[in-house]
């Protein structure tokens, strides 16, 4: 694909494509909506997301991060690794150890699990295909418990964890997939060590010698610190992909006529949905064709996506499937088109970005279609 489109657009300036992309995107909404109408649409809209969606997401970002804190610091952590550790080798093809990475995505985000993989020692349980295989692994669980919490806050409490289970099966499909891809690129990856094992190193940790309330102050504080800069972090996604893609979704005023408010738009992701209802219905069960740009924008950032769903909720859009689905493709994709490359560029294997991008999308569908169908069957109980 990449070659067809260098023989087709190679000869043309990316200065002169960019600008003509540009032209053809805001044209068409400025043609639509009226360009006076449409600048303030997209600063209303930002701006109102940044009130109520943003603060709303930095303050959960904030608790989850105190709590995954708490967590780390009284060995909770280590207790739910010893727990999962016999799952990781029959599900994922991986060593124990990697119950890790998944808890620690799950309380934080997608490149904890790129810290954790720059541990050499941590890396020494791994063959190269399974290390690398971490960045698929690690991103199914990212931000995990953000997206339950936010569910659950929005009145939902059983679907978000059908969702957690459909986003397990998708990691499943997600991390086997990309393991497959990689030997078959790098046969010698299948036995060849990710790093070469070293003596152990007793350290003496003087950390623990603090009194209980310093060690529980300390982590609340760190944790939520922590949580401000996730908080942060989600920023420019959920003012720039959000906005743009409620510009897609929603309509005119009730009016019919444009009038610069916020969350007015040209609705062609509507469109594009009618047309495509029975495919969308059929995997996911969506009934309404608005509710496909929660996955589109789970593509490049899941907090952008979180940020859909109260306007959704209001306009009646949202059920308990959707809820559930959303849940499950929210937490597996999680951003991965946004972090999947930096991630394997930092453990040096950026070369395999687009098998990872390939398989964690088929994971991600494989998510949504499972939520949706474990959804229907308890509902059938």
């Amino acid at each position: 694909m990449r070659k067809i489109f260098r023989k087709l657009f190679g000869w043309v300036p990316a200065g002169i494509f960019c600008l003509v992309v540009f032209a053809l995107l805001f044209g068409y909404l400025a043609v639509n909506m009226g360009t006076a109408n449409m600048l303030n649409t997209i600063m209303n809209t930002a701006h109102d997301l940044l009130l109520n969606t943003v603060f709303y997401l930095m303050a959960i970002c904030v608790i989850t991060g105190a709590i995954g804190k708490i967590f780390m610091e009284f060995g909770v952590v280590k207790l739910l690794e010893k727990l999962l550790r016999p799952l990781m080798k029959p599900l994922f093809n991986l060593p124990g150890v990697a119950s890790l990475g998944a808890v620690l995505t799950f309380l934080s985000d997608n490149p904890a699990i790129i810290s954790l993989a720059q541990d050499k020692r941590f890396a020494t349980y791994f063959k190269k295909y399974q290390f690398i295989s971490l960045t698929n692994f690690g991103t199914a669980f990212g931000m995990g418990l953000l997206v339950i919490v936010f569910m659950i806050g929005q009145g939902y409490y059983s679907e978000p964890l059908i969702g957690l289970f459909g986003a397990f099966v998708g990691c499943i499909v997600s991390t086997r997939l990309m393991q497959r891809f990689v030997v078959k690129s790098y046969p010698r990856f299948k036995d060849e060590d990710a790093a070469i094992k070293e003596e152990p190193v007793n350290d003496n940790d003087h950390h623990y010698r603090k009194p209980l309330f310093q060690r529980i102050l300390d982590s609340l504080l760190d944790g939520g610190r922590t949580g401000v800069d996730v908080g942060i972090a989600i920023i420019p996604g959920v003012l720039i992909i959000s906005t743009l893609v409620m510009l897609f979704t929603f309509g005119a005023s009730k009016s019919g006529e444009y009038t610069g408010a916020a969350y007015e738009g040209v609705q062609l992701l509507p469109w594009v949905g009618e047309k495509l209802q029975f495919v969308f219905e059929c995997l996911f069960g969506f009934t309404d064709p608005h509710l496909i740009a929660f996955p589109i924008t789970a593509l490049g950032a899941v907090g952008a996506a979180l940020g859909l769903v109260p306007n959704f909720a209001a306009e009646g859009w949202i059920d308990g499937n959707a809820i559930a689905v959303f849940t499950a493709i929210g937490m597996c994709w999680s951003g991965y088109l946004s972090t999947h490359t930096a991630m394997l560029d930092t453990i040096g294997y950026r070369r395999l970005t687009s098998k990872a991008i390939l398989a964690h999308t088929v994971g991600g569908f494989v998510a949504g279609i499972v939520a949706h169908w474990v959804y229907v069957l308890v509902n059938l109980l």
